[in-house]
């Protein structure tokens, strides 16, 4: 299979290097950065598939972009893109964790509720099988916006991604106000497609912050010290629900932790949502401890997923001016569902329309 094709599945896509601020500089063209899966699509003839960024297949979990594809006029081509799921103008996460399921019915079932849409934000290979992975960036970028006209244009659930030189269309990806994206990105115009590298592109991901309440604990390994702190929030109901935890402290605040923690230990910690597991809060071999809800951080965090944080949350400081009944979650709301409306298009659709070709 893809014979045809100058670099075939499995590749290593280009990465990314996470840094803290946007680069400046006439270089660099910058990108929004999708909250979804990293998908590279390869097509020769009836020949076609969708990989991951580990290099898994992914075509059996989303066949309407497999779809979608087939019906491209283009027979030859290899995409980078973003795969994922819009609901309400926001892109939902949940759903697109929906799809990894193993019941092939479940997924036909999903494709058609809560359809996927790819979005392409660079190519290594065009329809005439040019090996423009070698180019740099700003004519691959020139050949990607040639082929979303010629091939993409009006196709279903295939879109351009948007992609900018100025620098405060990069800010606007990454400040906030346009709540479909995950931040911004920022490529090297003057580079080739680098497989596995990361030294051409730079990532800059949103930061958000929190009031949470400790509801409890986990202990290091050496089962004296504290190693992770579970970080909750109180819903309408005044229930205080677990959003998720902090898993790294340095020395000095593992030892303020448990001055804080340890003489306030007592069930149930959490009366709404729950860490998973039994809690034996007065067993050495306890999982978790539940404490009393008094004390209260200030987080960092990125992501949130089904009201959790996705990923750790940052340590930023303790909070003791702060009341636990006062953390809620309307932070979560208030700093992630920014509105949307600075995005769409005269269409209507997130994804920019194949850009218009100038004469030059």
């Amino acid at each position: 299979m893809f014979e045809n094709l100058p670099v075939r599945p499995p590749l290593e896509p280009m990465e990314a290097r996470a840094t803290t601020s946007i680069p400046r500089g006439d270089g660099w063209l910058y990108e929004p950065k999708w909250d979804g899966f990293r998908c590279i699509a390869f097509r020769d003839g009836d020949d076609l598939a969708l990989q991951s960024k580990s290099g898994q297949p992914l075509e059996r979990y989303f066949p309407e972009v497999v779809s979608a594809l087939a019906e491209l006029r283009a027979k030859r081509f290899v995409l980078d893109g973003e795969i994922f799921i819009e609901q309400d103008g926001e892109l939902d996460f949940d759903d697109l964790l929906q799809r990894i399921h193993p019941a092939a019915s479940r997924i036909r079932k999903l494709s058609v509720e809560t359809p996927a849409t790819y979005a392409l934000f660079d190519i290594l290979v065009d329809a005439t099988g040019a090996e423009l992975f070698k180019e740099p960036l700003e004519l691959r970028r020139d050949a990607l916006e040639r082929f979303a006209q010629n091939e993409i244009d009006g196709a279903r659930r295939i879109g351009l991604s948007p992609a900018s030189r100025s620098y405060s269309d990069a800010e606007n990806w990454l400040n906030g106000t346009i709540s479909q994206f995950d931040g911004a990105m920022a490529k090297r115009l003057d580079r080739p497609y680098r497989f596995g590298e990361r030294d051409s592109v730079s990532k800059i991901k949103r930061v958000y912050t929190a009031d949470c309440v400790v509801g409890g604990f986990r202990l290091a390994k050496d089962n004296k010290t504290i190693g992770s702190l579970l970080l909750g929030l109180y819903d309408d109901e005044g229930l205080l629900n677990l959003v998720g935890f902090i898993g790294s402290l340095n020395g000095a605040e593992r030892a303020r932790a448990g001055e804080l923690l340890k003489p306030i230990v007592q069930e149930p910690g959490f009366t709404g949502t729950r860490p998973g597991g039994v809690s034996r809060w007065g067993s050495r071999d306890t999982e978790w401890f539940p404490v009393a809800p008094k004390v209260v951080v200030e987080v960092h965090f990125d992501h949130v997923t089904g009201r959790r944080f996705r990923h750790g949350a940052r340590f930023m400081r303790w909070r003791p001016d702060k009341a636990p009944r006062r953390c809620t979650m309307e932070q979560l709301t208030d700093r992630v569902n920014v509105g949307h409306e600075t995005l769409r298009t005269q269409d209507d659709q997130i994804l920019k329309p194949p850009a218009r070709r100038r004469k030059r």
